[in-house]
């Protein structure tokens, strides 16, 4: 992976980013949502028995207009701080299963989201078409605020934001310091919040060059080096990348392993190295899985890489029994959820 994070190209979800540093922060309150002791319990078991020992899910109702699944751990005991867990993508609250238990024996009460447009968490549109509003970053701030809220808390102790979840900690931050006064970033650094252009009254331009203009560019550079080559994120953007997603050829199950596999440090192909420079000869030297063959699609770009019968059978951080649950809930929601939608380096 390299050190520098790069920009998604201009699309339907890009102006995301640009579009928080607008918005401001005193307008966010905690939503109106259901104390925690009201809440329901999830009746269908999750996760095929392979959530640890202590912890639970279930559904928090009303919470900025979700009902928000989440995992859980440390509720036993009342007054416990609180650890707020954000996945990315393509992740869920299940992803953390083996991280709760460990802070919960540290003293925390920790909860896990599925964040908007992901596993059961419902109450978002899914639609190519839908506007973007709801998965504006500002406004999954309000989803945590007003998650924190509907446990019975007025701040966290600790925020942790992994990958997609990454920028959504950073705007929590940002905007309500005194919610989350402490916050972990993890694999998606943070650049900071865009910046307007400055000082244009006194220097009489009329008008400011588009933030577009820079991601075009570099996409019709690596569109014209030989073969032709395509930042994932943009691949993303696309109305078919869903479809060819969710249903790919090899199944969801072999997609996600090798998806999944690729990704991971199992993977020989991995060698992390910083780039010298942003341009499209030097972005062609990541590995396809970020930087694709221009015309393939996500399935067909990481299923050469599936990994054997017995590499599957010695890894021990995602079992068989555990990529199911990834195969079933990506297989009821598809993947054009939040977190697709959203810019980060990962």
């Amino acid at each position: 992976m390299p050190l520098h994070p790069i920009e998604p190209v201009a699309s339907r979800r890009a102006f995301l980013a640009t579009g928080a540093a607008s918005l401001l922060a005193a307008s966010l309150q905690p939503a109106r949502a259901t104390p925690m002791e009201e809440t329901e319990v999830t009746t269908q078991t999750y996760g095929k028995g392979t959530l640890p020992a202590g912890v639970r899910s279930r559904m928090i109702h009303a919470v900025n207009g979700l009902d928000v699944h989440i995992l859980e751990a440390g509720y036993e005991t009342s007054g416990r701080p609180l650890a707020l867990l954000l996945h990315g993508f393509p992740d869920l609250a299940y992803g953390w299963r083996h991280i709760i238990p460990l802070l919960a024996d540290a003293g925390y009460h920790v909860v896990a989201p599925d964040q908007r447009g992901c596993g059961r968490t419902t109450g978002w549109q899914n639609d190519y078409d839908a506007s973007l509003e709801p998965f504006s970053l500002l406004n999954m701030v309000r989803d945590t605020v007003g998650l924190v809220s509907a446990l019975g808390y007025h701040h966290t102790t600790l925020l942790v934001g992994h990958d997609t979840g990454s920028p959504v900690a950073a705007y929590c931050a940002l905007a309500r310091p005194d919610v989350f006064p402490a916050v972990v970033l993890m694999s998606a650094p943070f650049p900071g919040p865009p910046a307007f252009p400055f000082n244009t009254a006194t220097a009489g331009e009329t008008s400011a060059p588009l933030p577009s203009t820079g991601k075009q560019q570099l996409a019709t550079a690596l569109a014209a080096l030989d073969p032709p080559r395509e930042y994932y994120q943009h691949y993303l953007s696309k109305r078919e990348a869903n479809a060819e997603m969710w249903h790919p050829p090899q199944g969801l199950h072999a997609f996600l392993r090798a998806f999944f596999y690729v990704k991971s440090g199992d993977w020989p192909g991995n060698k992390p190295h910083p780039l010298k420079e942003r341009t499209a000869a030097e972005l062609a030297r990541m590995p396809s899985y970020y930087v694709m063959d221009l015309g393939k699609t996500m399935p067909e770009t990481v299923a050469p890489f599936l990994p054997s019968t017995r590499e599957v059978q010695a890894c021990a951080w995602l079992t068989e029994a555990e990529l199911d649950v990834y195969a079933e809930e990506y297989g009821r929601t598809g993947f054009q959820g939040g977190p697709a939608d959203l810019p980060c380096s990962c």
